[in-house]
């Protein structure tokens, strides 16, 4: 199925079995699709099935038939589901398609390659994770456009299938993002600050507004409305990957606490100026940075691997 209006992909390119159709593996096997590849999907609920079947997707809820589909059509399969069903996902591949090229989109890597490896199936893994989202949540939430000019971080861990890196990065700048390339470790570090913690400020200036009752909210314009946006976010989905984060946002917590203690003596001396300046000039460095393509690296030759991690590590992105 092509989308109207979409530019369809390379005929080589491999199909693309997603398991999970919520916001964001909704989203895949719509944009998947809107290129022109083959896809299809797995979801266990029947509703989500039919809502997408009406549309026009290919879906399931037989996952042991939808993964042997896939070993059959050597497609691409990405797991596109919280981190707690991630396990019983990892034991359906691992006995109806252990050889397919395996992918997730999964907000924690550490967590997700670790489960992997216990499933013998890291062979031809490589994690993956589109910085993307809504606060909304499930497939009437996903669309075409969600990965449209997004990060989408390919992980470079050690023993990565060169075939298998440039299969998964082919398939997120197929869907409108920009690759950047990174470790696991270094990836749960970096989406602690800038992800997972986000949420835990949201949810606790949520909290700060609620105590001042209703003539508080009823004052509430953009700043707070702002702060607090992924607050509206399911619960349980932030429980999944904050707490499978837990080591990497403890220590960006703990930090962050530091600096709001500190802003809180200085504010009962009579200044934010510390806090306001730092912060100003931190969002500064973040508006103004430019994507630099890779340049000079082939997956597969020479110490391929270092280098695409020393330039993810620059903000540089990859290009075909």
């Amino acid at each position: 199925m092509c989308q109207p209006g979409a530019v369809p992909t390379a005929t080589f390119a491999p199909p693309v079995c997603v398991l999970g159709l919520g916001l964001i593996g909704g989203s895949l096997l719509r944009a998947a699709a809107a290129t022109g590849r083959h896809a299809w999907g797995y979801n266990r609920s029947p509703e989500v099935v039919h809502a997408a079947r009406d549309l026009g997707f290919d879906a399931s809820t037989d996952l042991a038939a939808t993964l042997e589909r896939a070993a059959d059509a050597n497609a691409i399969v990405v797991i596109a589901v919280p981190m707690p069903a991630v396990g019983s996902i990892l034991e359906a591949i691992a006995e109806h398609a252990p050889d397919v090229a395996l992918t997730d989109v999964v907000s924690v890597k550490s967590e997700v390659a670790a489960a992997v490896a216990a499933h013998g199936l890291s062979r031809r893994f490589v994690g993956g994770h589109p910085m993307a989202g809504t606060a909304e949540s499930g497939w009437a939430a996903s669309t075409v456009d969600l990965f449209r000019d997004a990060v989408w971080v390919v992980t470079v861990d050690d023993g990565t299938d060169p075939e298998v890196w440039q299969a998964v990065a082919d398939l997120a700048l197929d869907c409108g993002s920009v690759v950047v390339p990174a470790e696991s470790a270094e990836h749960d570090a970096a989406v602690a600050r800038i992800s997972h913690l986000p949420h835990v400020l949201a949810e606790a200036l949520a909290l700060a507004g609620a105590a001042g009752g209703d003539l508080a909210l009823g004052l509430a314009a953009g700043s707070f409305r702002d702060g607090t946006r992924v607050a509206a976010t399911a619960p349980a989905l932030v429980d999944a990957m904050c707490e499978a984060n837990a080591s990497a946002l403890l220590a960006a917590l703990d930090e962050t606490l530091a600096v709001l203690s500190a802003a809180r003596e200085q504010l009962a001396d009579g200044s934010t100026a510390d806090l306001t300046r730092a912060g100003f000039d931190a969002r500064a460095r973040y508006d103004q940075q430019t994507r630099v393509p890779i340049t000079g690296v082939v997956p597969g030759e020479g110490d391929w691997l270092t280098a695409l991690r020393e330039a993810g590590r620059r903000g540089e992105v990859w290009a075909r």
